[in-house]
């Protein structure tokens, strides 16, 4: 049983030296003490040989994996409704369910299922969507915190196009259930903290919209929304902000772009072009690329090559219940089958994504919104997952990377053995 914070873990290791390249020991060693990453290395050294080891053998031992976008609230009908577009599988689906969080009994019970999955997959970092309610929204809070992974999330904003149960009333109540929510969190939780969430610009005015801009200024709060995801959402908003030159530019417009001290996390982009691009890099945002949900809802392939190329922050998000899984390997594969037909069916000039790249931007490019954090490299938290790929029969004699890539591409048999946050022990299966 570990329960120190300072150990040794011994097995097949593989982590992110960056984007293009994996680094990976066999019976390799990583160090963590007091929660925070010494390195990983082919041969354990002496200064930490008085450390407790923990030898799992021929498992794998990789880093934990960032989910940059998933709402909690909508994981009871994951894999429903797909035959709808963006704003249709919304009012049909998305908010009538959303609306049940008023009842916090119903919020207790439904969070406790997304919760769970949360705490048993390879996520160890995760930035969550919550609803209108700020009761609902605490209990979420609390049943993270419980889990030990580490998040932000989000008390949802919409004070217009919600329907007739999900709408808040104003502009001003909702920016004062919004103050009333951080004051009821601010010091209760270790790892949960709260981030504001403008569901996206058809849902808040903008008198909402600036409001929020000016909170998150004034302390220091950072925001996650969604753009350019779907072609009829984009006209929406440019008639709901015709001064606006772009969807991107709307949300600098109220403030709400973030700065590079405090990143907002743009969901999706599929249709991003460069002015949104030199948009996102000016600020230093996050894209939070959910290719799973871009194709469930027919809203299209983000252009990430592009993205990369132009030094933009990225991520993989979920994107539950867009999105059918909570599993970021999963969702690893469906972004690597997405850049390859963006390159075969929208443009050869545009390479398909590496598996390294798609690696990089499932551990350390998301994990870098919360710091250092998604690689075993010396400073970083200590986040891992062990897994277990024995069942995986195979006549080759595969290398440690050959091994993460068939576990991309099928994971079907793997056993997640145990995974780390900070270097605690959050889950395990032995």
């Amino acid at each position: 049983m570990i329960q120190d914070s300072s150990f040794v873990l011994g097995g097949g290791i593989a982590f992110s030296e960056g984007p293009n390249s994996i680094v990976t020991f066999y019976r390799g060693y990583v160090v963590c003490v007091d929660g925070v990453c010494k390195g990983a290395f082919p041969e354990l050294p002496d200064k930490y040989r008085f450390l407790q080891l923990y030898d799992y053998g021929e498992r794998l031992i990789i880093p934990g994996m960032t989910d940059l976008h998933v709402h909690a609230p909508q994981y009871t009908f994951r894999g429903i409704g797909m035959d709808e577009e963006l704003l249709e599988w919304l009012s049909t689906y998305t908010f009538p369910e959303e609306a049940k969080y008023a009842d916090i009994e119903y919020a207790k019970k439904a969070y406790k299922y997304f919760t769970e999955d949360l705490r048993r997959c390879f996520t160890t970092r995760a930035v969550v969507f919550g609803t209108i309610h700020n009761e609902a929204t605490l209990e979420l809070m609390r049943q993270l915190e419980s889990t030990g992974i580490s998040s932000y999330v989000g008390k949802v904003n919409m004070d217009r196009n919600g329907g007739e149960h999900l709408q808040e009333e104003s502009a001003a109540s909702s920016l004062a259930a919004t103050v009333d929510w951080l004051e009821q969190v601010e010091g209760k939780f270790a790892n949960t903290k709260p981030i504001l969430t403008p569901r996206f610009i058809p849902s808040c005015s903008d008198e909402l919209m600036k409001g929020l801009g000016k909170l998150a200024e004034e302390r220091g709060l950072r925001i996650q929304s969604h753009l350019s995801e779907n072609h009829s959402e984009i006209a929406w908003v440019k008639e709901l902000v015709p001064k606006s030159s772009c969807y991107a530019n709307a949300y600098e417009m109220f403030d709400t772009m973030g700065t590079t001290e405090r990143p907002t996390i743009m969901a999706h982009c599929v249709h991003s072009d460069k002015k949104e691009m030199e948009i996102l890099k000016k600020h230093g945002a996050f894209i939070a690329h959910c290719a799973d949900s871009n194709m469930n809802l027919t809203s299209g392939i983000a252009p990430i090559r592009k993205f990369l190329d132009a030094g933009i922050n990225i991520g993989l998000g979920t994107d539950v219940a867009a999105g059918s899984s909570m599993n970021m390997v999963k969702t690893m594969l469906i972004t690597l089958q997405a850049s390859k037909m963006y390159y075969r069916l929208v443009d050869t000039d545009v390479k398909p994504l590496t598996f390294e790249e798609v690696f990089y931007l499932a551990t350390e490019g998301g994990g870098k919104y919360f710091g250092n954090v998604g690689a075993f490299k010396d400073g970083y938290d200590f986040d891992a997952v062990v897994i277990d790929d024995s069942k995986m029969c195979s006549m080759r004699d595969m290398s440690i990377r050959e091994r993460i890539e068939r576990m991309c591409y099928n994971d079907a048999d793997v056993i997640i053995k145990d995974k780390f946050v900070k270097g605690k022990r959050v889950f395990s299966n032995n």
